[in-house]
């Protein structure tokens, strides 16, 4: 009885510790994958326990109180506040020179803009050229047409140069035009003519139907060949608004002299007209040099705009012969240049050769 009994203990003392490590493993198994914030929180909690628990503050003396000297105090507030105080009293000047400065600057932008003056377009300016010469300058015509372009070609934009030929001469002018940089349409005639001078009527009634039919709107001038230009003869045409005149220096080759024609005028008000001879003549007026005058291209398609009831006839040899009409008709309406009184001579007509060696007058004033 008592061997069974003993042997009974033991198997139940072996199965309990079976189970305890059973338990403790599968316990300790399943530990490893729990998290572990828990932990540590609780182990900071014992960390922070246990270090309250070790402090140990020793008893420090009590020092008698002090008596504080006010000044101290003023002293100690005032240097604390002092820094603010600085800061901010740096910051006003620099408030008040910063806009000083924005001040400054839109008034001198306000000053610019005033002193900019208003930029006004400049005037189109259409010059004509009619290249019919006399049997005696043909030669020299290619030369001459040179000559001007390159005149024309230190005009100031915008510009137009209209230049009328015979068709015979078409591929001379042509090449010339061509490499001459400037803005031009060349127009032939077809037409042949034994008197130069009704041949070239002939040309500029060619350009200025051309200006009617494309509406090219601007100032007319017609510029011969032989013309010499000064380079402030420009500026002052596009001052004209409707009808402008200047004088004229006639120079003719083997004459020790030379004929004016022209205005006379106070200020830019046309008050009379320079005479080739002073005599009895009826005639006060002379034929108004084709290139001494010039007039807006508008006069060709709306005359009533004007003052012009009547409109242009549909004939070339009407054209030239209208303009003058108009031009000669109100001497009111001409603004002479330059205005001051028409006293600068700012365009020369040379011609070099003529029957007999020299220039006949009739001759110098087409």
């Amino acid at each position: 009885m008592g061997t069974t009994e003993r042997t009974k203990k033991r198997v139940q003392l072996w199965k309990k510790a079976a189970v305890h490590f059973a338990l403790c493993f599968v316990m300790g198994f399943f530990s490893g994958f729990a998290p572990t914030d828990k932990a540590t929180l609780f182990a900071r909690t014992d960390a922070v326990v246990s270090s309250n628990k070790s402090l140990d503050f020793p008893p420090q003396s009590v020092e008698p109180p002090q008596e504080i000297v006010p000044d101290v105090i003023n002293r100690s507030l005032i240097a604390a506040e002092t820094p603010n105080v600085s800061i901010a009293a740096a910051a006003e000047p620099a408030r008040h020179k910063e806009s000083s400065e924005n001040s400054r600057f839109t008034q001198e932008e306000e000053a610019e803009e005033k002193k900019e003056p208003e930029v006004t377009p400049r005037r189109f300016i259409i010059i004509v050229t009619a290249t019919a010469t006399s049997t005696k300058d043909i030669k020299f015509k290619s030369v001459f047409l040179r000559r001007l372009a390159n005149t024309i070609r230190l005009v100031p934009q915008p510009l137009l140069w209209i230049v009328v030929a015979p068709k015979t001469e078409s591929n001379e002018v042509s090449e010339v035009l061509m490499g001459t940089g400037i803005m031009y349409r060349h127009l032939v005639s077809r037409m042949n003519f034994t008197d130069a001078e009704a041949e070239r009527d002939r040309q500029r009634n060619i350009a200025l139907k051309h200006i009617e039919k494309h509406r090219i709107s601007g100032i007319v001038h017609f510029a011969g060949l032989s013309n010499v230009y000064d380079l402030g003869f420009f500026d002052q045409l596009r001052e004209i608004e409707v009808f402008g005149t200047w004088p004229i220096a006639l120079l003719a080759a083997n004459r020790k002299k030379v004929i004016i024609e022209g205005p006379v005028c106070d200020s830019s008000q046309v008050i009379g007209w320079h005479l080739k001879q002073m005599n009895n003549e009826t005639e006060t007026r002379p034929p108004i040099h084709i290139s001494s005058f010039a007039f807006n291209s508008s006069i060709l398609w709306d005359p009533e705009r004007w003052g012009r009831t009547s409109s242009l006839q549909s004939s070339y040899q009407n054209s030239i012969k209208f303009v003058k009409e108009v031009v000669l008709e109100d001497e009111t309406k001409l603004k002479g240049i330059p205005p001051e009184e028409c006293s600068k001579i700012m365009l020369w007509c040379l011609r070099l050769h003529a029957a007999g060696g020299a220039t006949a007058p009739h001759q110098i004033n087409q």
